[in-house]
């Protein structure tokens, strides 16, 4: 009975998507390429996945750096050539955006960790040398901290510490995982340095993420797109600058930047692999099960990862930050047996 009904999913799943057909299909009108879409921190890793995938004669997977949030839009909108495999995330699935999934019909979805990364707060390397905690950042790009219009024009405003130096931060747009990861780990951890607004998230949770998560639009901080290496030329070129990114592109430019301390903690490779910096955070894709069967090269792109995942993998070289061997360990079976991922675990 099980065989059978695997058998049945794997044909209807073929059907949708030879029915859905799609520029580049074949003549069955099936997918001959595997399509990808999602978080501009992820993508590099991807594109490198994809590139060595293809050496073995594989058409290359299309990889497309959407933002996470609108990358899982564009995951969830279906089954069918016409909508994508894989949704690469630099946070985890929410399960709100599960819930979308499942009403269009997604329900097998596969998530697998492949690494970790951090937001990294960068300045150019004539920079004024600036350290920060999330308190400062908080009262420097909310729109009403603890529930006051913020009127803060420069550092020094938000912390008589810090340089008397104009408020300027290039950072990632609304629909990045970037920019989830600051509101999380960064914005709402100063938020909550506040025990009033703190408590605000038991009694009236829409305020709490309004106040806690709702980020300036005055100027002072900018909303570059999605393009991290924008960012960092940003900054490069601007030593009054400061600019919010995943910590490859912080690795990947040490001529020209250099991390922010975040609470006194460096954004470097040890302290985001033991998540001692607070801007630290998981990366995952997800994978379309249905379109396992149906999409060629989608299976054997997958099982891809693992050789690049580890510490002798060639994502090390490309900023990866790699994760302990029990997290790789899991993901590796994760992807040997496409274990579907239990929604229950989703926040």
């Amino acid at each position: 009975m099980t065989s059978l009904k695997s058998f049945s999913i794997a044909a209807v799943s073929a059907l949708a998507l030879s029915a859905c057909g799609g520029s580049g299909g074949s003549s069955s009108g099936t997918r001959d390429f595997v399509r990808a879409v999602g978080s501009s921190t992820v993508y590099p890793f991807a594109t490198a996945v994809a590139e060595e995938f293809a050496k073995s004669g594989a058409k290359s997977p299309v990889i497309e750096s959407t933002g996470t949030g609108a990358g899982m839009k564009l995951f969830c909108a279906g089954v069918g050539a016409q909508h994508p495999d894989i949704e690469n995330a630099s946070r985890r699935m929410k399960a709100s955006e599960y819930a979308d999934c499942a009403k269009n019909g997604v329900t097998e979805i596969v998530e697998i960790q492949v690494g970790i990364d951090g937001i990294a707060f960068g300045e150019a390397k004539d920079g004024p040398g600036m350290k920060l905690a999330p308190v400062d950042v908080y009262k420097a790009l909310a729109a009403n901290p603890f529930g006051k219009p913020n009127t803060a024009n420069s550092w020094k405003d938000v912390n008589p510490a810090l340089p008397d130096m104009p408020i300027m931060v290039y950072g990632p747009p609304s629909t990045s995982g970037t920019r989830d990861a600051l509101a999380e780990l960064i914005l709402e951890a100063g938020c909550k340095t506040d025990a009033a607004t703190k408590a605000l998230k038991d009694s009236d949770e829409d305020k709490y993420k309004a106040v806690c998560t709702q980020i300036r639009e005055d100027g002072a901080y900018v909303d570059s797109g999605e393009n991290d290496n924008l960012i960092v030329q940003k900054i490069s070129q601007n030593p009054k600058a400061i600019g919010i990114f995943g910590f490859s592109f912080l690795e990947e430019n040490p001529d020209t930047l250099k991390g922010i301390p975040m609470s006194g903690i460096e954004p470097t490779y040890e302290t985001i692999s033991n998540f001692t910096y607070p801007g630290a955070r998981p990366l995952y894709i997800y994978v379309k099960k249905a379109h396992l069967a149906p999409v060629k090269g989608l299976a054997e792109y997958v099982k891809a990862w693992p050789a690049a995942w580890g510490p002798d993998g060639y994502l090390k070289a490309k900023g990866m930050v790699i994760a302990p061997e029990d997290v790789r360990k899991k993901s590796a079976e994760i992807v040997a047996g496409m274990t579907l991922l239990d929604p229950s675990q989703l926040k």
